[in-house]
C-alpha cells in the first residue's frame, strides 16, 4: 500500500524494533532482489572494499548479514507500519564499521563508546514523509532503555536542493536535527558527524 501523503495518524502508527532471528524475513522483504541497492545488504560499511564487491555475487553479502543477525549481533532497526516492514537504520557500536574505524574524514573525536548510524533504507513509497525522523526516535529509545549511552552518525547536508534518494542513503542532517543531533565535528563541510547524548534531558 503506498503512502504519497501523510495522513494525521500515519507516523504514530509506526513501530521499531531491532532485527533479530524472528524478524529476518521481513528484513528480506523491505530489501527485496536488490539487497536494498545493487546487492549491498547494509555491509558496505562492515568490509573491505574487496570483499564487499565480491559479496555482491551469489548472495554473499546477504548470507554475511544473515549470519550477524542469526548469531543475534547488533545490526539495526526495522520500522513498520501497519505490521509491514517499511523502514531500515543500521545501527551498532562504531567498531564494526570497519570502514568507519578507518575514515580519515570521520576519525574518532574522543574515546568514548559510540554507536554508529551509518545509513538508512526507505520503502520508495514512504519516502519523504518524515519517517526517517520517527525511525531516529526509535532509536533514541531503543538506546535509551538499552545503556547505549552515544549515538553517533554522519548524515548530508545536500549542496542541490533536490537530492535524489540514492543519495540519502547516509541520512540528512536534517532529519538528525530535527531528532534532537548536535553537531560535534565539521571536518567534513558537507557530511558533519553529528551525536545524540542519551543521559541528556
Amino acid at each position: 500500500m503506498a503512502k504519497s501523503v501523510i495522513d494525521k495518524d500515519f507516523l504514530s502508527q509506526l513501530t521499531f524494533e531491532p532485527l533479530n532471528p524472528n524478524n529476518w524475513m521481513k528484513f528480506v522483504q523491505l530489501f527485496g532482489t536488490k539487497g536494498a541497492c545493487g546487492n549491498c545488504w547494509c555491509m558496505y560499511y562492515r568490509l573491505k572494499k574487496v570483499d564487499f564487491v565480491e559479496g555482491k555475487a551469489d548472495e554473499g553479502n546477504k548470507e554475511a548479514m544473515k549470519k550477524l543477525v542469526m548469531e543475534n549481533k547488533p545490526t539495526g532497526i526495522l520500522g513498520f507500519y501497519d505490521g509491514q516492514p517499511i523502514a531500515w537504520c543500521a545501527f551498532a557500536p562504531r567498531e564494526h564499521y570497519l570502514k568507519l574505524e578507518n575514515s580519515r574524514v570521520h576519525k574518532r573525536i574522543d574515546n568514548n563508546s559510540v554507536w554508529s548510524i551509518p545509513c538508512f533504507f526507505i520503502d520508495k513509497n514512504f519516502r519523504r514523509n518524515g519517517v526517517s525522523v520517527e525511525l531516529l526516535k526509535g532509536v533514541i529509545k531503543y538506546a535509551k532503555a538499552n545503556g547505549i549511552k552515544i549515538i553517533e552518525a554522519y548524515p548530508t547536508i545536500p549542496t542541490k536542493e533536490n537530492l535524489p534518494d540514492s543519495f540519502a542513503w547516509i541520512g540528512l542532517y536534517k532529519s538528525f536535527e530535527r531528532a534532537g543531533f548536535e553537531v560535534v565535528d565539521r571536518k567534513s563541510k558537507n557530511r558533519p558527524m553529528v551525536r545524540y547524548y542519551t543521559g541528556k534531558q
